[in-house]
Parts: C-alpha cells; structure tokens; sequence
C-alpha cells in the first residue's frame, strides 16, 4: 500500500485531477444541481433586492417628506416599491426554505451513488487487495471520507459561482447608475473572493489534509483498541495505546485549532472587506450625488447592494480554509477506485457443464503480499463429484486459503486451480460461484431480519424454504419464540443474537442455495456437543448428492467424511 493510498502523503496531481472523478459523478445528476445553483441565485438576488430597494424607498420617501415640509410640491410612487419589496421578501423566504430543502436532498441523493459505487469497486476486488487495508480503514473510505465530498457542491462549487454572479450583477448595477462606484467597489470585491477562493485554500490546505489523515488514523486506531482491548489488558499493553491515541488528539486538535483561526480570519475578511467596498461605494456615491448625477435615494442603494452581499460571501471562508481536507478524501478515494485486484473475468468465459463439477488444485503455490512464508506450497488435490472431503489442519495451516482458491476469490502464484480440467481463470466467475456455496470463518449477517439475511442466499425463496433451512440448523423453535418471528431483526453484525445461532444462521443460509459444491469451513464453531451433534445429524440429509470440502481442526463432528488430508504450514501430509 503506498502513502497516497492511505492517505498519509498526498500526490502531486493538480486539484483539478483530484476532483474530476467526482465532478463526473456529479454530472449524472446535472439537471438536479443546475436547479439547486439557480435556486442558491434566486435567493441571493432576493435578499439583494430586498436590502437595496428597502434602502432606497426609506431613503426616498424621507426626501419626499422633507420636500413636501419645506413646502416644495413633491410626489412619490410608493405601491410599485413596496409591492417590489414584499415580493423580494417572500421571494427570498420560500426560495431559501425551497433551497434548502433541495440541495440537501440533491446532496443525500449524490452520496447514496457514490457509496454505491464505491462499494462496486470494494466487491471487484480479491482477498489480497482487500488485506493491503484494515477494516476500520475501509470503513472510513465508506462513511468518512465520502461524508467529507458532501461538501463538493454544495460548498465548494455552487457557493462561488453564485457569489461571482451576485458581486457581477451587483458592480452591473453600479455601473449603470455610477460607473467610478462600480469600479471602485468591483476591485475590492474582485479581490476579497479572489483571495477566499485561491489564496484562502492555499493557507489551509496543509493543516486541512492533515486533519483528515490524523482523523482517519485516529478513528482506525480507537476501533482497533476497542475490538482488542480483552488482550490489551491481559498482556498490559493498553497505555501505550492510549497514550498513542493521546498523541493523535492532540495533533488533530492543533490541526483543528489552525483551521479555525485561519476561518476566522477568512470570516474577518469578509466583513471588513465588504465594509470597505461599502464605503468606498458611499463615498464615490456622495462625489457622484454632489456632482448631480444621482438622487439622495440612489446614494443610499448603493451601499447598501453592496453590503447584501456579505450574505453570499460570508459561505465561502468555511469550506475553502477546509479545502484540503475534501482534497486528501477525494485523493484516498481516487486510490481506492484506482486499486484492482488480480482477479480479472476472462474475455471469452467457458462455461461449466450441467453435471457435478470435479474441482482440483494442481501444484498450487501461494504467497500473500509481504509474508516471510508461502501461505500454501506445491499443493494438489482433488474434490470428486459427489465426494465429502475433510481438510484437517490447525489454524493459519492455510485450509481458508484453499476455499479462496476454489471459490476464485484469489488466484494461486503458481500452478493452477481447475473444475473439470479447465482452469477456473477461463471460466465464467458468475456461472462458477452459481454452483458453489461456501461457509467461510466469519458469520457475517447484516442489520436486517433474519429472512432478509436468508434470502441473500436466494432471494426468491419462500417463507417455507426458510423455515425448512432453520430446521436443519436446530433453529425453527427459537425463530418462532421470537415476537416477530422471521422479520425479527438480528442487529449490526448479528449483535442480537448469540455466536452460535449467528454462526448457524450463516450455515442456513449457505443450504438455502441451490449448489452442487459446498464448502464448510468449521460449521459447527461457537455451537456445544449437543447442539453440533443435532446438526450434524440434519446436516447429512441435505448434503445428500453434493460434493462437500470440509476445512476444521478435527473431523469428529463432520458427517459423511468419505476421505481426510491433513494440512500443515501449507503442505500437504
């Protein structure tokens, strides 16, 4: 894994680079962000007007009055103005409610595609691209790192534009009643979003990947430390791993800290920079009004449009000082789509034959990215049609990686795997993972019902195909005790329920596929003598008329062995 994989040493792409991908992604919903940015506009323009033409019929109707005191015949319209800013008002209640509302839902909707396509690219990989990061690091890829692009559009890219657009129109407006104040109050403008969308990420782009790295490492180690922190007691080694998570609060909260102050100085900015183009714009107004060219009323608008615009400045410090960390994210998530795995479907894909496939590893060697051994060395066997082969070894003897090699999961370094003769990198993956089933180590089971995590198996079977799967398990009764019977759910990762009925619920599932291959890889883990044994005894029954490769420590409990081979630092003996 290199360091812009993980993060820790950010590339050399341009910014451009970093983002395209995501831009692309972006663009599948254009129709959606073109409306959220239009209306981003409308709102703004709405609270210019209202704020300008507020300014300039107060400043009017007071000249009116004065006028008319001092006895000079005098008139004003006051129904169009006011109806203008009662329409400007309620213009920019409801668009900004409508706005809102969208964009956030326009946004929800961008990180759903994105998860999902992230997570295409997690299911294309194989177990030795998966190892090259932990769990909690692919966890953070997910959730994290896409959580952090949630901010491309709506802070990054629509802010900006509407806020050019805005100070545009606002300097247009300026210069078709005073030219030297639109000028004057453009160049200050000019500059200020100059500075807060170049010069302002360039401040904090340092700190800000930084932060996002720290935040990754910080998130991956608490996990680790909490899934382990039985053995990091009993061997007492827990303080150097809480003073190792001391040190990485700390380097975030500094991190932290120079984002903030850096943001408030962006903030400060915008107030005293808006500020100044509003005077400077009263103050060329006042020379333009001496010299005749522009009523009292005028005066006062111009200013004021200019000060509307602290509105739509002011959501641009935030996003852009922290434009270093939606840069690191996107980096790390450019990497991850970027990561392939060995594991390629052929061009021209065999497929398999209707009857009960023969599945054999002829002189396979495998070694795993940076181990100091071969996982599996010079290894052959063979799985006959119909034959219940048990693989007996200790753990880390390397029975798992067979099952990997079988189910195509991995591909060996050397020598080569075959079903029928053929090797399995010529045959269709869909077709060969159709006929095989495989009970792996891990029970995984999702936060859904016990049927939904069934079905995944297959997903049109009946309620009364589970119920028969649940039997065979010795887990009908206690699906039926529960209140919701079958859509009970079972939790995060099976937490609702024990590690044996987790573990037999993971079993169920695999006889609910219709496979002419079955591979168990320790069945009964986590289930006591008698439980196994009950099992046991309706496992037989199903298994009927499938070939089966058994991998366990012992073959006491596995029914129907018909031939053991035992499995030793990877060799066979």
């Amino acid at each position: 894994m290199s360091e812009c994989q993980d993060g820790s040493r950010p590339g050399r792409g341009s910014l451009v680079a970093d983002f395209r991908p995501w831009l692309g992604r972006l663009g599948r919903r254009r129709r959606r962000l073109w409306l959220g940015g239009a209306l981003m506009l409308l709102t703004a323009a709405a609270g210019i007007g209202l704020l300008a033409l507020s300014g300039w019929f107060i400043t009017a109707t007071a000249v009116t009055g004065a006028l008319i005191a001092a006895g000079v015949a005098a008139t004003l319209e006051v129904y169009v103005p006011g109806g203008g800013i009662r329409a400007f008002a309620v213009t920019r209640t409801v668009a900004r409610y409508t706005e809102r509302l969208y964009n956030h839902d326009t946004v929800l909707r961008v990180l759903a595609d994105l998860r999902a396509d992230l997570f295409a690219v997690l299911v294309r990989l194989d177990g030795q691209a998966l190892s090259r990061l932990r769990a909690s690091e692919w966890l953070n890829r997910l959730t994290a790192d896409i959580d952090t692009l949630d901010g491309l559009y709506l802070r990054l890219l629509a802010p900006p534009v509407v806020a050019l657009l805005a100070m545009l129109a606002v300097v247009g407006l300026l210069g078709i009643m005073a030219p030297p104040v639109a000028w004057g109050a453009g160049l200050v403008l000019a500059a200020l979003w100059g500075w807060l969308v170049i010069g302002q990420p360039a401040w904090g782009m340092t700190p800000g990947q930084r932060e996002v790295v720290t935040r990754d490492r910080l998130r991956s180690r608490m996990i680790e430390l909490l899934q382990g922190l039985a053995e990091l007691r009993g061997y007492g080694t827990l303080a150097p791993r809480r003073q190792e998570l001391a040190a990485l609060s700390r380097r975030l909260y500094a991190d932290q800290r120079r984002l903030a102050a850096r943001q408030g100085v962006a903030q400060a900015l915008v107030g005293c920079g808006v500020s100044a183009a509003a005077v400077l714009a009263l103050w060329l107004g006042a020379r333009a009004h001496a010299a005749g060219h522009i009523g009292a009323a005028t005066l006062v608008m111009l200013p004021l449009a200019v000060l509307a615009l602290g509105e739509v400045f002011g959501a641009l410090p935030g996003a852009f000082t922290r434009l270093g960390g939606t840069r690191a994210a996107a980096r790390r998530l450019n990497a991850l789509v970027a990561t392939s795995g060995r594991i390629r479907p052929p061009r021209e894909a065999r497929r398999l034959s209707e009857a009960m496939p023969a599945l054999a590893l002829e002189g396979v060697t495998l070694r795993y990215p940076d181990a100091l051994t071969a996982a599996l060395d010079d290894i052959s066997l063979t799985l006959h049609p119909g034959e219940r082969l048990a693989l007996l070894g200790a753990s880390g003897a390397g029975k798992s990686s067979i099952g990997q090699l079988l189910t195509r999961q991995i591909d060996p370094s050397t020598g080569r795997v075959t079903v029928d003769g053929t090797d399995l990198r010529q045959v269709s993956l869909d077709d060969l993972r159709d006929r095989i089933a495989c009970l792996t180590q891990h029970s995984e089971l999702f936060q859904a019902s016990v049927a939904d995590n069934l079905r995944l198996a297959d997903p049109e079977a009946d309620e009364a195909a589970l119920w028969r799967v649940l039997e065979a398990v010795d887990l009908a009764e206690w699906a039926r005790s529960l209140p919701e019977g079958l859509e009970t759910r079972v939790g995060e990762s099976g937490r609702r329920v024990s590690g044996g009925q987790a573990r037999r619920l993971a079993l169920a599932r695999v006889l609910l596929r219709p496979a002419d291959v079955v591979i168990l890889d320790e069945p009964f883990t986590g289930l006591d003598e008698a439980t196994a044994v009950r099992v046991a005894g309706r496992l037989d029954a199903w298994l009927a008329g499938r070939s089966v490769l058994y991998l366990a420590h012992d073959a006491s409990r596995l029914p129907g062995v018909t031939r053991t081979l035992t499995l030793s630092e990877g060799h066979l003996r």
